[in-house]
């Protein structure tokens, strides 16, 4: 009989026992398993998500009224008392978010005179106008005629033929941003104009000096270089050479082509998606298409419709993330005391060993000879597997006790060859480093590049010690790596999760299972800054302007999955018998819902760090169980 298991009678009883808590939690993680074997939470982001998918389907003449009707209705209950809308919750305004989301209902049929637009406006107004949006956001509003193809940055085609030695080839970019830049030098190119039946007026300043590329930078600053070098480019654009310019837009044609994956999607996130569909309709290619068909019947499977008191509403995913949900499943199933054998166990590990990925994708382009494994995010996406999901499923399926090994170590071979040159591991490329395209005025919005960062490389370094191989050079260099990395004040920048406790709680487990004893000063720096930040009520938890302004680090609401972050990385120091574990692990049995779950509104996934952020719903399940399994694991 199982820990879990053996915890039954007195469920409804409070407050509840760390065991109670951890066996409620249990059940209701079963209860949310597919019967493929599959976990797969929902995924939040901000409402841009859902005005371009309206933006879109107007484009391609699709739009229903249906559809149109439930995005619009939750885009207007996302809207903040001061007429904007945030990218995470209870966070600030965003002025391009904003500006999309006006366009958008206006394009539902919202008059602009409405209260919520009027206030949507004075705050666009108030924060600069359509002068400072982002490139992304004018590229949209130029498409419909709402702002001039001039008036943005410009970069061609041409680049496609650039080798993978040469500044501004196409893998300088980090994948998400090399497939989104591709198709967008199509777009940008051909400038297409839908025009709509109203204006953006509204939204205007007037003045031309708040444009980004308006304040003429020194020739010597990159800035100034760049500035005239996108003057020239858009001369070239006016006469370009014309044969060369075709071979490019069939060269970027071909390559955009090549990397659509089985289920319509590119790289399985929404914007390589909606910018290939753009592109290749753009070109020429009709909707019915077997690949714009495809790509189309695929962004259906990524909408999530539901009920609310003011009728159905219609949102997009941006992402899904099946593989990462479940192999973090599969560890908290473990570490609850849940037996190998168990059916969900097995379920879940047969999927994932049916999701390897043994073909080449970009990857290769840095590392020709090194031979396929590992496992990407979503359902589809074998162009690009991660390093981070492929270290945490080899941690969740060598627990499980697999009879062939072979997959794991193929993913095991795979991260060692993934190692960049630094000592440390980005999340799809190795040496994806070269930051001269971040200084484009193109790249505006968001992270373009793929260095190592803390959190992934401390994930392949524990995949590493796991396997015996804490004492060979490669583990080495990534546990120096992250001892460089350690911010002055004792913590670690997360780079996909919110934020410095994230980079704790992945850390910290990562040292003490490659052998740095849990007294050593790296460690004590590390708990010394947990305890400091514990929230008065014993959780955790972390606001997302930590990412630009450092004074957040370590505040904010506590919140399920934070919580859980750093009780794994004071349970892994050894501090089980500590006070902040002990009001950690009270927290979270007392924040409980009855049925098992938590409740988490906060975003705690980063995308983008300042930019673009993520509400996994399935996190605020799965962390806690693993810590409050080990935390009863570690009982004297």
């Amino acid at each position: 009989m199982t820990r879990t298991s053996s915890i039954v009678d007195s469920m409804a009883s409070q407050p509840r026992s760390a065991a109670q808590a951890l066996a409620a939690a249990v059940a209701d993680l079963r209860e949310r398993q597919d019967p493929r074997g599959w976990w797969k939470g929902d995924l939040d982001t901000n409402v841009t998500m859902d005005a371009e998918d309206l933006l879109l389907r107007e484009f391609l003449s699709i739009r229903t009224a249906g559809e149109t009707e439930e995005a619009a209705r939750w885009i207007r209950s996302q809207q903040r008392d001061d007429g904007s809308w945030a990218v995470y919750y209870g966070g600030p305004g965003e002025l391009s978010t904003t500006v999309e989301a006006w366009v958008a209902l206006r394009l539902a049929g919202d008059p602009a005179d409405a209260p919520h637009l009027a206030r949507a406006a004075e705050f666009v107004r108030a924060n600069g106008g359509l002068e400072r949006t982002r490139v992304f956001t004018r590229i949209w509003l130029a498409m419909f005629g709402l702002w001039s193809w001039e008036d943005l940055p410009h970069l061609p085609p041409e680049l496609i033929f650039f080798p993978k030695w040469f500044p501004f080839n196409v893998y300088d970019w980090g994948c998400w941003a090399r497939q989104t830049i591709v198709p967008l030098t199509i777009v940008c190119t051909l400038r297409p104009m839908h025009s709509l039946p109203f204006g953006v007026d509204e939204l205007r300043t007037g003045s031309a000096a708040l444009r980004p590329e308006a304040a003429p930078a020194p020739p010597w600053t990159w800035a100034g270089l760049f500035q005239r070098t996108d003057r020239v480019l858009h001369a070239y654009s006016r006469r370009p050479v014309r044969l060369l310019r075709r071979a490019a837009m069939r060269r970027a044609a071909e390559w955009i082509l090549a990397r659509q994956e089985a289920d319509g999607c590119w790289g399985g996130i929404q914007p390589p998606w909606v910018y290939s569909l753009l592109a290749l309709h753009l070109l020429g290619y009709s909707l019915d298409h077997p690949s714009l068909r495809a790509g189309l019947a695929g962004l259906e499977g990524f909408v999530l419709r539901e009920k609310t008191p003011d009728g159905w509403v219609r949102r997009l995913e941006a992402c899904q993330s099946p593989v990462w949900d479940t192999c973090l499943a599969v560890t908290a199933l473990l570490d609850a005391g849940v037996p190998a054998e168990d059916l969900a166990v097995a379920r879940a590990s047969d999927w994932l060993l049916g999701e390897e990925i043994t073909v080449r994708g970009d990857w290769s382009v840095r590392r020709p000879g090194l031979a396929p494994g590992g496992w990407a995010f979503e359902f589809h996406n074998d162009t690009y597997p991660d390093t981070d999901d492929t270290a945490e499923v080899v941690l969740a399926l060598r627990r499980v006790g697999l009879k062939d090994r072979s997959a794991l170590d193929r993913g095991v071979a795979w991260l060692i060859g993934m190692q960049s040159k630094d000592g440390g591991w980005g999340a799809f490329d190795a040496d994806n480093t070269r930051t001269l395209c971040t200084k484009l005025p193109f790249c505006d919005f968001g992270e373009v590049i793929d260095p190592p960062s803390a959190d992934v490389t401390a994930h392949v370094v524990e995949v590493l010690a796991a396997e015996g191989l804490a004492d060979g050079v490669v583990c080495r260099r990534g546990v120096q790596w992250l001892l460089a990395a350690q911010e002055p004040d004792g913590s670690w920048f997360g780079r996909w999760g919110a934020n410095y406790v994230y980079g704790i709680g992945g850390v910290v487990p990562a040292l003490i299972a490659a052998g740095i004893p849990a007294d050593s000063l790296c460690i004590r720096r590390a708990i010394r800054w947990l305890e400091q930040h514990q929230n008065d009520d014993g959780g955790w938890g972390e606001d997302l302007r930590s990412y630009d302004n450092r004074a957040w680090a370590g505040r904010g609401e506590s919140t399920a999955s934070q919580t859980a972050w750093a009780l794994l990385a004071l349970l892994a120091a050894g501090q089980r018998s500590s006070d902040a574990v002990e009001r950690g692990v009270r927290w979270l049995c007392d924040t409980q819902r009855p049925d098992g779950s938590w409740d988490e509104a906060q975003f705690t996934g980063t995308g983008f760090p300042g930019d673009f952020y993520i509400n996994y719903h399935l996190y605020r399940m799965v962390f806690p169980i693993t810590a409050l399994g080990r935390y009863l694991e570690a009982a004297p």
